[in-house]
């Protein structure tokens, strides 16, 4: 098993890194050459900058077991297509369950977008949402 970060804009790269090595699970952070993100302990792969580059990479590299750390819904929906545990930066795992509602409100937004209606951004990222992740991550750890 290893756990790949999608790690374009991900937030939590050290928290990852942290409790992986807790668990001595081997990490591979996977990102552009817009974001070399390089951290000791890991495995960086880097890819061309452009669109979804790094997301087919690591679709192409992740294994049944292995766990992946992505805001992305769209990459998310592939790994758990090929059977992977996949949770974002604010520890929510996604599901099968969850998968649907989630698309469908990156479309609505879209939508929006297109239509010249900006939605606010995200909120500075807080220490419950750091807490939230560290938790789910440790839960998925250890029950394996």
């Amino acid at each position: 098993m290893n756990i790949l970060i999608d790690a374009d804009g991900c937030p939590v790269v050290d928290l990852t890194l942290q409790i992986a090595k807790q668990f001595g699970v081997p990490v591979i952070i996977l990102c552009d050459t817009a974001h070399q993100i390089e951290r000791e302990g890991a495995q960086t792969l880097v890819f061309d900058k452009g669109a979804d580059s790094v997301d087919f990479a690591l679709v192409n590299r992740v294994k049944p077991g292995d766990i992946v750390v992505t805001q992305d819904y769209g990459l998310a929906s592939m790994c758990l297509a090929k059977c992977a545990r996949v949770l974002n930066q604010n520890g929510l795992e996604y599901t099968a369950d969850n998968m649907e509602a989630l698309m469908l409100r990156r479309y609505e937004n879209k939508k929006l977008l297109r239509a010249g209606k900006h939605p606010k951004g995200s909120p500075k990222r807080t220490k419950e949402q750091d807490e939230a992740f560290v938790a789910t991550l440790t839960d998925i750890l250890a029950s394996i």
